[in-house]
C-alpha cells in the first residue's frame, strides 16, 4: 500500500510505504505494543495518592510485572493518567507510577495497568 503525503506526485512530495498489520509477523506487531517482557508474578503492592491534601493508600497484588510496570488488582478505581506512588510490599521499594490502562472491576478490585517512572532496576527484586 502506498500513501501520498499530499495528493499525486509533485516536486517535493515523497512517497511513503506503509506496512499493513496483516503483512507483519506476530513478533513484529507485539514488539510495537509491548516495550518489555512480562512475567506472571503475584507481588503484594500498595498504591498511594493524595486526595484533598490527605495521603490515601490501597493494597492489592500484581498479576504480572515487567521492568517498566505491572498489571495490578487494587480495590480502588483511578482515572487513566493519574499519578500514584507504587510500593512493593515485599521489599518496600517504591516509585512514582502513572495509570496507563484501567480494566474491569472484579470482586477483588480494579485491573490497573501501571507504568513505573524512574524505577530502580531491582524494584521488583527479580531480574525482569
Amino acid at each position: 500500500m502506498r500513501a501520498w503525503a499530499a495528493g499525486p506526485a509533485r516536486p517535493g512530495i515523497q512517497e511513503t510505504i506503509v506496512a499493513l498489520l496483516k503483512d507483519m509477523s506476530y513478533e513484529t506487531r507485539i514488539g510495537h505494543i509491548r516495550s518489555s517482557g512480562r512475567v506472571n508474578s503475584r507481588v503484594a503492592v500498595a498504591v498511594e495518592w493524595n486526595d484533598a491534601g490527605k495521603r490515601q493508600r490501597a493494597e492489592g497484588h500484581t498479576a504480572d510485572i515487567s521492568a517498566k510496570g505491572c498489571l495490578a488488582v487494587i480495590p480502588q478505581g483511578f482515572a487513566v493518567g493519574q499519578k500514584v506512588r507504587l510500593v512493593n510490599l515485599t521489599n518496600q521499594n517504591s516509585c512514582e507510577a502513572v495509570l496507563v490502562w484501567r480494566g474491569h472491576e472484579g470482586r477483588k478490585g480494579w485491573e490497573l495497568g501501571l507504568e513505573l517512572q524512574d524505577a530502580t532496576r531491582d524494584f521488583w527484586g527479580l531480574d525482569v
